[in-house]
């Protein structure tokens, strides 16, 4: 039997420990194509390039294995795979692993998931995985198994059209694996303002998340602070079907 062809992307860039980590986890699995940034992409979400050109250049190659970086961000790197790379469609697309958490409200905002969601908006079975730990040299030696897990889960199941999975694991020890729905949150503070040498101001990005139901227990927020990994489904199609009836009853 022919082996499945997994696509692997990330917004860490092509020489991270954390993409690398996956393609060691899996590449016994599946043949694996690469095609990652070239470079840290990380709060991209599903930006595409569309004001200069886009590059590839092969990085590796070896029986099963070939790895392509890209001078995008991880949504190009996803097109370019599926419409200019491969001549064969995959049966599974991965992006990360991310150094840091991808839960809750910053799923919008994650360059991790926007590889992601361009998976899914393809109809291909498609899983976004996150360490809470945002160390270069993070230690992913314990997402091993919750990958190959999730991977054979996948690959044998399916997954809906339009719908990627969010994996968000703790650093350390790992309880357990629990299905949950997004923590409802926001990042506050955002915003430090600062002083430059020349006496001009400017801004740099901080602040921090704040959980709007903290004492919810079947959020991912709630879940991962317990020490289990969090396992959200996520769609492409952000209609509130809920408000959409609401709406019809409007006088428009």
């Amino acid at each position: 039997m022919e082996r499945p062809l997994i696509l692997i992307t990330n917004d860490d860039g092509v020489e991270a420990k954390g993409i690398n980590s996956l393609i060691s986890f899996v590449e016994d699995m599946a043949d694996v194509l690469v095609v990652a940034p070239n470079g840290p992409r990380s709060g991209q979400s599903s930006a595409i390039t569309v004001d200069h050109p886009l590059r590839i250049r092969l990085e590796k190659e070896k029986q099963g294995l070939k790895i392509y970086s890209c001078s995008g961000t991880p949504v190009d790197c996803v097109k370019l795979a599926l419409n200019k790379i491969s001549n064969v469609e995959p049966d599974l697309v991965l992006s990360g692993i991310n150094h840091g958490l991808n839960s809750s409200v910053s799923v919008i905002y994650s360059g991790t998931m926007g590889g992601a969601m361009e998976g899914a908006i393809h109809g291909i079975p498609s899983i976004g995985f996150s360490l809470n730990d945002y160390h270069a040299d993070a230690d992913f030696s314990n997402m091993r198994e919750v990958v190959r897990t999730m991977v054979a889960n996948v690959l044998s199941q399916g997954l809906p059209s339009g719908v990627c999975l969010n994996v968000n694991v703790p650093k350390g020890e790992i309880k357990g694996v629990e299905v949950c729905r997004q923590a409802r949150g926001r990042w506050t503070e955002e915003f430090e303002k600062r002083v430059d040498p020349h006496n001009k101001e400017y801004y740099w990005l901080s602040g921090y998340f704040a959980n709007d139901e903290e004492h919810a227990v079947d959020t991912d927020e709630y879940l991962l602070k317990l020490g289990y990994a969090s396992v959200v489904p996520t769609s492409v199609d952000t209609t509130d079907y809920t408000m959409l009836q609401e709406l019809k009853k409007w006088n428009l």
